[in-house]
């Protein structure tokens, strides 16, 4: 009898995975039965001798692969979230077995005969819209994958998505082996000045973790963020920014320099091997806006508005440095985050770690899930019968306004070695036939607690919070009878939208003063505090605008190539972000090997994405500041429209549904204080 719990129903509340039941030994052979009985599935609607339909041929496909879908999930959230050594070698040996797999079952000429024969023998008109879309969907991803192409074409994309797989999970393993394998040892008390006891206090941690004397500062952003800000030592800022935007440059097993030209020139390939000029033109076909030149035309209206006020912004923070250290001052990479807090303290009395004493995350967690129960009446119930993947996550249950339940959903706020570093929301089950509710995990890195201090969170640590929860209320609401178009399975440049507009709610001031309170005291975050944090919400705006369009630009100038790629990397992505520039970058920083998005996170030629769902999420934002923020009518609007169809319906559609209108640049323009 098969004892492996991957391959064996999860008996388990809501049919959650059995995390306390799974070991990495399990994943290699539940993976190759797995893809053993997709391939019978597939063998199965291929042999079916009816005329081809869409119940017997779309759906039946749409239906396959339940199981390795389960393994995968698990292997790849794992990962992420609570990787081992073992576990890396797993994915390493089975990632190109999977794509292999992939690739096999799109080149398939039988099954995207019936498939073809589907989609030219439907009448779209007479199915209902998400039924369409799904045909669409799939007859798109199998054109797109090279299903009518000669044998000899497919043969070389199965070998191209092949070495991707690989590349790219060497290019994350790299940067988290770097990112973990560097710290800042410091044994005199003096190099902490400047630094708020917090940050001491962890520093002093992690030494004692480490069996050293003093203090020790990683890569790790709670870490990272903190000394850049606040270290009064210039020098030793110099050290920690250095070994933070130099990884993965070294002349080590880590590098990933070749790892990055080998991933742009596999995509350009794979691109034109589909008869597209570029990669970017590949990708941007299922994208909202559609076109390349839709996306420089997004990011050159944003260097007009943003260029001018974020050089003065620029300059404005060096001429205070000069004030302070003297004329012959030189104002550099590593001291602008420093100087600007300086300068941002001075002008609102403020400053990020102000707030932390009234943001304890037991607090912010509250406030979010009420926020959640304000506008749509769902509910959060602690779930400790639940099994988790590690001590630190905590997992709950969704229930809807009505009762009804909705989802689980699991929560895991803290850095850990096995864990990747930044914060994401991701799906252990997708919703779907409108009864197979989601389960959904919300992932950060945020400051973690102390001997003899709660985690208290910086207002951007809740933003965060607040933007990964509002991808989970994506997932959470989603009401669709297909996984693969449910919940966040939307365009990449739509996917953003409904996580960037619960930022909104960040500054607000109802919403602060229902859960922000002193962690100690119990003092309410006072209104004079908070309306300081509100004139301060546009400080470096433009400065931080031209920085995410810096690495649109850089994203788009690998993904726009039709020539093969062998460039000094530093050289390129220098001049790709030349027009965004406002302030010089330092010699020895490389952005592109460190850039995960692009180059392993799913955002290459998307990272202009971000940008795109801020004009979004200020105009949607716009209609709830014009009814009450906490609008119920509007809410329940953004639910049905936005939220709950998920990649049924195009997304210019969903919006225009909820705003009555396409999206305008007016709303965003406002809100940064580049316009009145």
């Amino acid at each position: 009898m098969n004892s492996n719990p991957l391959l064996l129903p999860f008996n388990t509340p809501h049919g959650t995975f059995p995390f306390d039941q799974i070991r990495v030994e399990h994943i290699k052979p539940a993976l190759l039965q797995a893809m053993d009985e997709e391939k019978a599935e597939i063998a199965t609607i291929c042999a079916n001798t009816e005329e081809p339909s869409f119940a017997n041929t779309i759906v039946a496909l749409e239906r396959s692969g339940s199981r390795l879908e389960t393994v995968t999930t698990y292997m790849y959230n794992m990962l992420s979230a609570n990787t081992c050594d073992e576990l890396d070698t797993v994915a390493e040996e089975m990632q190109p077995v999977l794509s292999q797999h992939h690739s096999d079952i799109v080149a398939n000429a039988d099954l995207f005969s019936r498939i073809a024969y589907v989609n030219d023998h439907t009448d779209k008109g007479a199915m209902s819209q998400e039924d369409r879309m799904l045909l669409e969907t799939t007859y798109s991803t199998f054109i797109r994958s090279g299903a009518h192409l000669p044998e000899e074409k497919r043969e070389q994309l199965r070998d191209i998505r092949a070495r991707l797989s690989q590349q790219t999970l060497s290019f994350s393993r790299h940067l988290l082996n770097e990112t973990n394998a560097y710290r800042l040892h410091l044994t005199d008390e003096a190099d902490l000045a400047g630094l708020p006891a917090l940050q001491k206090t962890q520093a002093k941690a992690k030494a004692e973790e480490s069996g050293l004397e003093g203090w020790v500062f990683t890569l790790h952003a709670p870490s990272f963020v903190p000394f850049m800000t606040y270290a009064e030592n210039r020098a030793l800022r110099h050290r920690l920014y250095t070994a933070y935007h130099t990884r993965c440059m070294h002349d080590n097993a880590d590098n990933n320099e070749g790892v990055v030209k080998s991933i742009v020139n596999l995509r350009r390939e794979m691109a034109q091997i589909l008869g597209y000029t570029t990669y970017a033109d590949y990708a941007l076909e299922r994208r909202m806006a559609n076109t390349t030149e839709r996306v420089f035309d997004l990011l050159s209206q944003l260097v007009e508005a943003y260029r001018e006020p974020a050089l003065k912004e620029v300059e404005e923070v060096a001429a205070f440095a000069r004030q302070r250290e003297g004329d012959a001052f030189q104002l550099e990479p590593w001291d602008f985050a420093y100087y600007a807090n300086l300068l941002k303290k001075e002008r609102f009395n403020i400053d990020a770690d102000m707030l932390r004493p009234y943001l304890p995350l037991d607090a912010v967690i509250e406030g979010i899930f009420g926020l959640a129960t304000r506008l749509y009446g769902i509910c959060f119930r602690p779930a400790d019968h639940l099994p988790v993947y590690h001590p630190d996550v905590k997992a709950y249950e969704v229930y809807d306004a009505d009762g009804s339940y909705l989802a689980v959903l699991y929560t895991d706020f803290h850095p850990r070695a096995s864990k990747q570093g930044g914060a994401w929301m991701t799906n252990y089950r997708e919703e779907s036939d409108f009864t197979q509710r989601p389960h959904v995990s919300l992932t950060m890195n945020f400051t973690p607690p102390t001997a003899d201090q709660p985690a208290l969170l910086t207002l951007g640590e809740v933003e965060t919070f607040l933007h990964e929860f509002g991808h989970a209320l994506h997932s959470i609401f989603a009401k669709t009878r297909y996984a693969s178009l449910s919940g966040t399975n939307v365009y990449w440049d739509f996917v953003e939208l409904p996580s960037q507009f619960m930022e909104n709610y960040a500054t607000d001031p109802e919403f602060l003063t229902t859960f922000a309170r002193h962690f100690e005291t119990g003092e309410v975050l006072p209104d004079s505090l908070i309306e300081r944090v509100r004139q301060s919400r546009t400080f470096h705006a433009a400065w931080a605008c031209m920085r995410q369009v810096t690495f649109g630009l850089i994203d788009m100038a690998y993904y726009t190539l039709a020539t093969p790629f062998d460039t000094d990397l530093r050289t390129f992505e220098r001049k790709a972000s030349l027009p965004a520039q406002v302030m010089p970058p330092a010699e020895e920083a490389c952005m592109t090997v460190q850039f995960s998005h692009i180059m392993s996170g799913g955002y290459a030629a998307g990272y202009y994405s971000y940008k795109w769902a801020e004009v979004l999420d200020a105009d949607a934002f716009s209609l709830f500041k014009e009814r009450g923020i906490f609008d119920r009518a509007t809410a329940e609007c953004f639910r049905h429209t936005i939220l709950e169809n998920g990649g049924t319906v195009p997304p210019m559609s969903l919006f225009v549904a909820f705003r009555g209108r396409e999206p305008r640049i007016d709303a965003l323009l406002e809100r940064d204080g580049i316009r009145s």
